[in-house]
Parts: structure tokens; C-alpha cells; sequence
């Protein structure tokens, strides 16, 4: 079976996939071109792909009868894989669910509390010498604890992320999902999005990506935000309508944005980049090198258990 690997993975998750699988590994960090795409489906059993390799239907339709019949996505979220076009081509798909959870609502606090208390700005403040002392009006902020957060989404990343809200700073959970879920803290379920929107100091985005949820967080959205509410978004940057957000923000229809994801990644808009109220991280979800190496072994147990026959642990 040849396995091969798209990205540069941790050592553990290197050796392992090396000495169980013989795989050979890719050594750019950049997604997977045109050709490689084609070369993968072409050339390999089973592939390990991840965010940015885009495996359209467009790709399929150049190969319809791939020789790949595994993509084991090395991530939770999936939606740079036609995964109706891999089945029709005999192709399956599985991801890597439950080990980011804590990784991605640790940076959704950081992005909230950073954005809320001017972290990035005060930082570069002292960086560039410019800082002339404390006194009691420098750079004043916005609370947190005591606050009502919004999250749009309460699957395993919105739940801890409530819990961190709600237990960690004593927060008032709202929330939007498509039913009412049961909770082991206290949440308001909002069935219109944008009346939670209008009634939270901080809407947190925290939905898979795709086509149900393109541009979720739209103009009519952000309109109907606090001017002094803050967006975070850790989920995937089509969700949000960057433009829509760029002009919310220029217009001061909300406060600020603290973004870990884009909908063009890695471009970023310059008038995001040259907004103070503005938090931008590179897509840090996930990246520690205990939850990263989790999802490398998660990944591979699903090469493990295509090679065996056995059921596959995290299919799509």
C-alpha cells in the first residue's frame, strides 16, 4: 500500500507513518497544486491531505477511476473535499473529530480576551518605544467577565468554548444551532441569528465549514450587532463575509474582530491588517505540538484500519 502525506507532520507522526506504512512525506508546507492533486489520486492507495488541498469535484472528474481509496484527512474540518465526489469515485473520506476541541476554544478565548483588552495593540504600543507610562485613561477596553457571549454553533468547539465563557469568567451563554441542546451549563437557545447577534457583547463563530454555512455571518448579520459587541471567528473564514465584516468594522457598526481564519487564507486583506481594533492570528486553532501529533495518530489509525479491513474509527 503506498500512503502518502502532503504536509510536513510531527516526528512521532512521521516515524510512525515511515515504519508502519513506508509513506513518503511532502516537504512543502503549501497546498497541494493542480497537478499534485491529480498526482495523488493517481499514485497512491491511501492520501493524508489537510486544510487548503482542494479536492473538487473538478479533480475527480479528471480522474474517475482514481487509484486512491482513502483520503484521511489530517483536520476536523473537511469542506476542501468533495466528499460526494470521492464516494461517486469510490473514494472515502475521514477526519480527525474530538482532537482539536480544547486546542480550538483555548485560541477563541485568547482571540476574545486580546481583542476585548487591546492586547495586540498595547503589545506593539511597547514594542515600538512609543509607550510613555500607565495613566487612567491609557487604552481602555472592554470587560469580560460578567459579559453575554454569543456562539453560533454548539457542537463539541461552541460547548467548550461556553464552558470556558460561563465557568472561566462567569459569562451569560447564548447561543444558535439549528435545535436546542442539552447542556451541562446554562445557555439561552436563540433560533434567529440575528437576534442573538443583537444581544451579545461577543458573537463567537464556531460552525463547520461548506456550503450550508458560506457566508453565515453576512451584512444583515453585523448590522444587527452592538456597536460595541466584538467578532471572533475560529470556524473557517467563508463563514464570515470578509467584505461585509471590513465595512462593519470602517463604519463602527461593531467594536472589533479577532480572526483566526480568512475567507481567502493565507491572503489577508490590508484594511484588515491595518486596523488596530483587529486581532490576527495565523491559524493557530489546533496548533500545539501534543494536539497536532493527536491528530497525526488519529489520522494514521484510519490508514490502520483501511489497511485491516477494519471499520474505519472516523468516517464522513
Amino acid at each position: 500500500m503506498k500512503l502518502w502525506i502532503t504536509r510536513p507532520m510531527p516526528p512521532a507522526v512521521a516515524d510512525r507513518a515511515r515504519a508502519e506504512f513506508g509513506a513518503e512525506i511532502r516537504d512543502s508546507t503549501a497546498p497541494l497544486d493542480p497537478d499534485e492533486l491529480l498526482f495523488a489520486l493517481r499514485a497512491f492507495d491511501v492520501v493524508i491531505p489537510t486544510l487548503g488541498d482542494l479536492f473538487s469535484h473538478g479533480v475527480f472528474a479528471q480522474v474517475p477511476q482514481p487509484r486512491c481509496r482513502l483520503l484521511a484527512n489530517f483536520g476536523v474540518g473537511f469542506n476542501h473535499i468533495d466528499v460526494a465526489a470521492a464516494r461517486a469515485a469510490g473514494v472515502r473520506v475521514t477526519n480527525t473529530p474530538g482532537a482539536v476541541t480544547d486546542a480550538t476554544a483555548d485560541i477563541a478565548m485568547t482571540l476574545l480576551l486580546a481583542t476585548a483588552r487591546r492586547a495586540g495593540e498595547g503589545e506593539r504600543l511597547v514594542r515600538s518605544g512609543a509607550w510613555q507610562g500607565w495613566h487612567p485613561t491609557q487604552m481602555l477596553g472592554h470587560h469580560v467577565t460578567g459579559k453575554r457571549v454569543g456562539i453560533v454553533g454548539m457542537g463539541r468547539i461552541g460547548q467548550a468554548i461556553a464552558r470556558r465563557c460561563h465557568f472561566g469568567f462567569g459569562m451569560q451563554v447564548a447561543y444558535h444551532s439549528r435545535s436546542p441542546k442539552a447542556l451541562d451549563f446554562p445557555a439561552d437557545h436563540v433560533s434567529d441569528l440575528a437576534g442573538l447577534a443583537s444581544g451579545v457583547d461577543y458573537l463567537v463563530i464556531a460552525v463547520p465549514g461548506g456550503v450550508e454555512t458560506f457566508h453565515l455571518i453576512d451584512g444583515a448579520v453585523l448590522a444587527a450587532m452592538r456597536p460595541s459587541a466584538i467578532l471572533i471567528n475560529i470556524a473557517r473564514g467563508e463563514v464570515v463575509d470578509e467584505a461585509a465584516l471590513i465595512h462593519a468594522l470602517q463604519a463602527r457598526q461593531i467594536a472589533g474582530a479577532g480572526l483566526d481564519v480568512y475567507e481567502f487564507e493565507p491572503a489577508v486583506p490590508q484594511a484588515l491588517r491595518d486596523m488596530e481594533n483587529v486581532t490576527l492570528l495565523p491559524h493557530l486553532g489546533t496548533a500545539t505540538e501534543e494536539v497536532r501529533t493527536d491528530m497525526g495518530h488519529m489520522a494514521l489509525d484510519n490508514v490502520a484500519a483501511f489497511a485491516a479491513g477494519r471499520p474505519l474509527p472516523n468516517p464522513v
